[in-house]
């Protein structure tokens, strides 16, 4: 593809980051976040963007050493080789996007049957919702990513425009005595909560997979990565002081997923709750929609490296047919499974990979040229957040470590079967 004729520039992939960023996280988990931390949740969105910043550098230097449509799969290849463990660590880092996927359209499925007020007891309605948001974008990237990126330029837009508008006017509002330290949870609830918090940053890692449709990633991508987190963290941060200052914690807590949407109505009425529930929409089939170019890219580069079946490395259109596959899987995992419990657990595969491509980094600084103090900073924090998730989560969860185990060990073997028994040969990239 000639320079001129890559269409991801940097505010196509700042909006390609911000629509993932932007989607379930802030406006399905801010009142489940809240729950643990209260008030101060803020704090929680800060620590979970200073883990977010330190990744992203470290993921932006890689990407522009090594620019690839796989991303982290490319990034764990050259640091560790083709084969087996590099192999499972794509298959961990694929079920978590999948699983994460499959929340957010079940979250999409909630906010249209409420919007719509419909009375859904049969769950077929939010059945309906749920897989056509899926399908719906599927078509989209079969386009290619030239409409990926048009479509997002326009969604963030929106989005972004009607939740800092609220941001804004919500903290001209605000209540100073809702906010005040003196109703701040213990510290150690605050960091109990970044294992909820940062999900609402996670999928600023799709950046990484537009560097091949980037005609100069070098420069592109680490400067998109890094802006596409502050702008989100200093939305989330805002959107905290106009939800709790406009709203005590029990409401908050009470409105569950639609807390934003709450905040809205002393401030702007019947209209500001409707537009803001709206919009609740629209971030969650931005983030379907950012997610599944990622995802399409992540399996690509697996297949043709020889690392999953050859079916996710046929091309269909402009894309490859698995991303299909991953449409028909997400579909089945909505429809299927609670996902509550499952998404956290995917969120934490997904910053397991995070630290173990840091500690990769390392091997190859020089090659990158990054500075290996905040490369290894990048590498602790991750496995930080890892530590803190597992106990909270194994506070109410017990069988947490099990199903990690369940999943790490099902990657394995999936790898394991497709090297021995399929005898798919192994393709290192050149770079």
């Amino acid at each position: 593809m000639h320079k001129s004729e890559k269409p991801i520039g940097l505010w196509s992939a700042v909006s390609m980051g911000i629509g993932a960023m932007v989607g379930a996280g802030i406006f399905a988990l801010l009142g489940e976040a809240s729950s643990i931390s209260g008030s101060a949740v803020y704090i929680s969105f800060i620590i979970g963007g200073i883990i977010a910043l330190f990744s992203g550098y470290s993921l932006g230097k890689l990407g522009a050493r090594y620019p690839s449509a796989g991303g982290m799969i490319e990034y764990l290849t050259q640091a560790y080789g083709v084969g087996f463990f590099t192999g499972t660590m794509g298959i961990m880092l694929y079920f978590a996007v999948v699983v994460s996927l499959s929340l957010v359209a079940k979250a999409f499925g909630n906010y249209a049957i409420t919007f719509l007020h419909i009375n859904d007891t049969s769950n077929l309605w939010h059945h309906l919702f749920s897989s056509g948001i899926i399908i719906l974008f599927v078509l989209v990237n079969l386009k290619g990513a030239k409409d990926v990126a048009i479509w997002e330029r326009l969604i963030v837009g929106i989005k972004f425009t009607v939740l800092t508008v609220l941001a804004i006017v919500g903290i001209m509002y605000i209540n100073p005595s809702l906010i005040s330290p003196h109703y701040y949870p213990p510290t150690k609830d605050i960091f109990f909560s970044v294992a909820i918090t940062f999900f609402a940053f996670e999928g600023f890692r799709v950046i990484t997979n537009t560097a091949e449709d980037m005609p100069n990633p070098a420069k592109t991508l680490p400067r998109a990565i890094m802006l596409a987190i502050l702008l989100v963290m200093s939305l989330y941060v805002a959107i905290s002081f106009a939800v709790f200052g406009t709203l005590s914690v029990d409401k908050v807590i009470a409105a569950k997923d639609y807390a934003l949407a709450q905040a809205a109505l002393p401030i702007f009425g019947p209209v500001g709750f409707t537009i803001v529930a709206g919009t609740a929409l629209i971030a969650t089939a931005s983030a379907i929609n950012a997610s599944l170019f990622a995802v399409t890219n992540v399996t690509y580069e697996l297949a043709v490296n020889g690392e999953l079946p050859n079916v996710f490395g046929r091309r269909i259109a402009h894309s490859s047919e698995g991303l299909v596959v991953s449409g028909i899987l997400i579909i089945i995992l909505s429809l299927l499974f609670d996902l509550s419990e499952v998404a956290a657990i995917g969120s934490i595969a997904t910053l397991f990979v995070h630290t173990v491509t840091h500690v990769g980094h390392l091997k190859i600084i020089k090659e990158t040229g990054a500075s290996r103090i905040l490369v290894t900073l990048a590498g602790l924090l991750s496995f930080s957040a890892i530590v803190v998730a597992f106990i909270y989560l194994a506070k109410g969860s017990s069988h947490v470590v099990i199903i990690l185990v369940g999943f790490l060990f099902l990657a394995a073997i999936m790898e394991f079967l497709l090297q021995k028994i399929a005898k798919r040969k192994i393709r290192p990239r050149v770079v």
